[in-house]
């Protein structure tokens, strides 16, 4: 009975510590914050661990330097660079704890360990043409396919 109190005993402590350590690196991909400034200066971004956007400057010039379409795609480009950089980082926080063989960006961009087969969406059915699958205005209570007149 002693062996069964130990064993169990040492799966707690084992269960404690991973607990502990689960616990410090949530905390450390929390505090994952990456701030990229356009190279014009205009835009400044910065985004969490999962690239969510934290904060977003604009410049007061760039409303009047850029059209909405070239403001839209250096705010997209400058976000993107600052989720490059703290994917990176957050692949160094989940490195230590990951097996050997895992790929932290990969695990972390939902990818793991799938193929680009898996990764492919499929694509979508060609839709089915019959005599149920039309949008003609016709009604179920007519024969012979006329159209919804009125009988007067």
């Amino acid at each position: 009975m002693a062996d069964h109190r130990a064993q169990v005993e040492d799966l707690l402590a084992g269960y404690r510590r991973s607990r502990e350590q689960l616990g410090a690196v949530q905390r450390s991909l929390a505090s994952v914050r990456e701030t990229v400034t356009s190279d014009d200066g205009r835009v400044a971004v910065t985004v969490s661990a999962s690239g969510a956007l934290v904060e977003l400057t604009i410049d007061d010039d760039a409303y009047r330097a850029l059209r909405p379409a070239e403001l839209a795609a250096l705010i997209v480009g400058t976000t993107a660079a600052a989720t490059a950089l703290a994917t990176r980082q957050a692949s160094e926080v989940l490195a230590p704890v990951l097996p050997a063989d895992t790929d932290p960006a990969a695990l972390l961009s939902g990818t793991a360990d799938l193929s680009a087969e898996e990764l492919t969406p499929e694509p979508e059915p060609e839709p089915v043409d019959g005599p149920d699958e039309t949008f003609e205005d016709k009604s179920w209570m007519q024969s012979g396919g006329t159209r919804n007149a009125r009988r007067v």
